[in-house]
């Protein structure tokens, strides 16, 4: 070697790897699975009851399951004055394709309430949500 020359430099030590990260909770955003369930459940008429007992730190589950059981106690009513209505010979036959509708208007709004709901949003039924606010 002359005295010129310069001894060529050791290569890079290779970088170690990342260690796998842990996983973690979802986005504030996001709703994870347990919340969703807990949605769903909220308009599934006397089913309400489960989360509004065990999701009580969660506001928005709260409210849906305050929603969902204004919307029960609603349709009790509703169920109970058609019935005494049915008994009334000549109400009888009108009332029957009222309940009917009746019942697929309520399917509806329940359906409508969990897209809503699992969506991040809340759907206000007239005349019945302002209840659920109130408790």
């Amino acid at each position: 070697m002359s005295e010129n020359e310069v001894p060529p430099t050791p290569p890079e030590p290779p970088t170690p790897p990342e260690p796998p990260t842990p996983p973690s909770s979802p986005a504030p955003g996001k709703p994870d699975s347990n919340r969703a369930i807990m949605i769903v459940l909220s308009y599934l008429w006397v089913l309400a009851l489960i989360p509004l007992l065990l999701e009580k730190d969660d506001s928005e589950v709260q409210w849906h399951a305050k929603n969902g059981l204004a919307l029960f106690v609603a349709e009790l009513i509703l169920w109970v004055i058609l019935a005494v209505l049915g008994m009334v010979p000549v109400l009888g036959c009108v009332v029957v394709p009222v309940w009917l509708a009746l019942f697929v208007a309520v399917i509806v709004v329940h359906i409508i309430c969990i897209v809503k709901g699992l969506n991040g949003e809340r759907f206000m039924v007239p005349g019945i949500s302002q209840y659920a606010d109130r408790f």
